[in-house]
Formats: structure tokens, sequence, C-alpha cells
């Protein structure tokens, strides 16, 4: 998600520390600790400005959510939509999603959500896409065994590429929406991005991954 530079993003998220981590990793492989119970750990690579994060948090406060994203600015409306809700059951960082190992120890995460990644159409690009195999082995490190990717997009090729890459790395495709608005599918949670393009009338398409034990 390309977002205007926000002015002051860096002191307003200095200034919230209760929300967002800043030094993150002094939690790896404590963050239940962070949270303060012993509850699911949820992360959201790509979280936008917060709104599937926020309102999943708000569904299930039985459940942590993490919602990630490397720039600062859509961090900064994130932050806005947490403090709005002011829940207990939400972090935010700002860190890369190719380096999550830095962040979570092994099979820390027990759910890993992909929502409307970026789709890097172009081939030479292909190694940047979130659902390449670099990551698909980073994900199944830091989820517990037989962890589950849940992933929505409105691209169609990246679609596509997606269930061809879970499959290639041995992974199961338990379920598959190829046009999820139109679905028997209940309980979906909307990014600011899904809104736009559905009211567009493009498709969503949904898949829920799961990595197998080794």
């Amino acid at each position: 998600m390309r977002v205007r530079k926000r002015k002051g993003s860096d002191e307003y998220i200095a200034e919230n520390p209760q929300w967002v981590v800043t030094e993150p990793t002094t939690w790896r492989g404590k963050w239940h600790e962070r949270f303060g119970n012993d509850h699911p750990i949820h992360i959201e690579v790509g979280s936008g400005k917060g709104r599937f994060i926020t309102e999943m948090a708000k569904l299930h406060p039985e459940i942590n959510y993490i919602g990630i994203d490397i720039q600062l600015s859509v961090l900064s409306y994130a932050l806005d939509r947490v403090i709005e809700a002011d829940i207990p059951n939400v972090q935010l960082l700002r860190v890369d999603g190719s380096e999550l190992t830095n962040y979570f120890a092994d099979h820390e995460v027990d759910l890993m959500y992909l929502n409307f990644s970026d789709p890097w159409p172009k081939s030479r690009h292909e190694k940047r896409r979130l659902t390449y195999k670099t990551f698909l082995a980073t994900y199944e490190q830091i989820l517990v065994l037989n962890g589950e990717i849940h992933f929505k997009t409105d691209n169609q090729g990246l679609f596509e590429y997606s269930l061809a890459s879970f499959s290639q790395y041995g992974m199961e495709i338990e379920k598959v929406w190829l046009d999820l608005h139109t679905s028997s599918y209940e309980g979906n949670v909307m990014t600011e991005y899904e809104e736009k393009f559905s009211n567009k009338g493009q498709r969503i398409y949904r898949v829920e991954a799961r990595f197998k034990a080794k």
C-alpha cells in the first residue's frame, strides 16, 4: 500500500510504545509476556492502515494480534485505529516481512494473514512476492507445526501464482474461494483495499493453506 508521507509519524509512534513495539527483537520468544497472557498469536504481514487487524482483535479478544508493515506513515494510520479501539490484544511492528525470524521464535505464531499483498507482476520481481518460497520457509519456521496461512487478493495472477507456490512447497490447500463476496463464507473482515476493489466489482480471491509437519 503506497501512502503519502505523514508529517510527524516518527514522533507519533514514539509517543505510543504501548501499541507500537520499537525494539521487537527483545520480545522474540516472549510475545506472551508482552501481551500478558498465553492466548494464540496471529500476525498480519502488510497490515496497511490496520482495519483488518483491529476489527479481528475486537471480534476475537481470546486471540493476540500483531500487525506488521514496513512503511512508517502506513503504520501511523494503523495506530490511529488501534488507539481509537483501545483494545489490549493488538500490537504493531514496523519490520520487514522477510526478517520475521529475527522477531519471532520457532513455532511462536499460530496463524498468519496475507491480505492484498503487492503482486509484483514482473517475473524479475518474483522473489519479492510474499508467497515466494523463501518467504514460505520463513513463515513455516515461526508458525506452529501444521500452521496456516490465510491469503486474500483481488489479483488473479498473484492468486494463481500463490496456489502453485503453496503446492510446490508441499503445503495442503485446504479451502479456496474464487469469488469470496458471492460465496457463503461467514465472518469475513474486510481490509481497506478489499472494500475499494469489491465496490468496483472486482473478484476477491481467498485461500487457506496449511504447512505439513516434517
